[in-house]
């Protein structure tokens, strides 16, 4: 992989992380459009790409630093006993939410790991993510808007139940097959749990700093065996650098619209998801 190649992937998974459309499907179907010639499946390809979601991670902590401020301060007690108790809530909350990722992952490792390599497979879940997207949307506008009602405003994220962070969870073990969005996935378990979209969305992004850590320290784990170059680490770094400025900027963009666009605010990605992988399973399968 060239820098150029590598600059271009990370300027792609800084801004598809946090859209609903599927950082890692769009990381495994570019280079199959292009025809570009490395090895997906390569061992050294995924520590890459994991790279880049640490830099991700790192641009979402500066974001909502004051959310991880209010909440670790209020644990510690620097707020008074009420807030005390919302943080811990809050952390609760989180940790219930990441818990099915983590133990799916575990479980079906190779089953993903294989499908990651397979840019076909990945263009068809990209069009079930966008039909995912679609059908929630469908599903909570009926509830809240099929009487012309306004749904309830302002639910805080303290106010979810256990049981609602343990669905949010399990929505998000959807984005273990590359092509379905971890955000979207989550934001879409937050609507159907009675969140705003701007609410969700910031559920949503607090869920990925635990996740993404607990994913980069697994594969730091398993690159003890991975031959990779000091050439290939200084790579990975800059591109993690630019994947985090990008994330930065995209993650202001889309707390702003989705604040501003409660009626179906995931439609526009849906069907950006839905048209591309349409189009990559006919370019990709000869079909034309």
């Amino acid at each position: 992989m060239s820098l150029l190649q590598a600059l271009i992937i990370a300027i792609l998974q800084g801004a598809t992380e946090l859209f609903p459309v599927s950082s890692l499907g769009h990381a495994v179907l570019l280079p199959a459009l292009l025809h570009w010639p490395f090895d997906e499946s390569d061992p050294t390809f995924l520590p890459f790409l994991v790279m880049l979601h640490l830099g991700t991670s790192v641009a979402l902590f500066v974001f909502f630093w004051r959310d991880w401020a209010a909440i670790i301060g209020g644990a510690l007690g620097l707020h008074g006993r009420r807030y005390r108790l919302e943080s811990f809530r809050i952390l609760f909350l989180l940790a219930i939410a990441t818990i099915p990722a983590v133990i799916c992952g575990g479980l079906f490792e190779h089953l993903f790991r294989h499908l990651f390599g397979s840019p076909l497979p990945v263009a068809g879940l990209l069009v079930a993510n966008g039909v995912m997207l679609l059908i929630v949307e469908k599903l909570r506008s009926r509830v809240s808007f099929g009487r012309g009602e306004e749904p309830e405003v302002g639910r805080p994220i303290a106010s979810l139940t256990a049981r609602d962070a343990l669905v949010i969870g399990l929505f998000q073990c959807l984005a273990l097959f590359p092509g379905m969005s971890r955000s979207g996935a989550t934001i879409a378990g937050g609507l159907m749990r009675g969140l705003h979209h701007d609410v969700a969305a910031r559920f949503s992004f607090l869920m990925a700093e635990p996740i993404i850590l607990a994913a980069t320290a697994h594969q730091i784990m398993k690159m003890r065996h991975v031959p990779v170059t000091h050439e290939q680490i200084h790579q990975g770094a800059i591109a993690a650098c630019v994947a985090g400025v990008t994330a930065l900027i995209c993650t202001g963009i889309l707390m702003r619209y989705f604040s501003q666009h409660e009626k179906w605010a995931l439609a526009p990605f849906a069907y950006y998801c839905i048209l591309l992988g349409l189009g990559s399973l006919v370019y990709l399968g000869g079909i034309l």
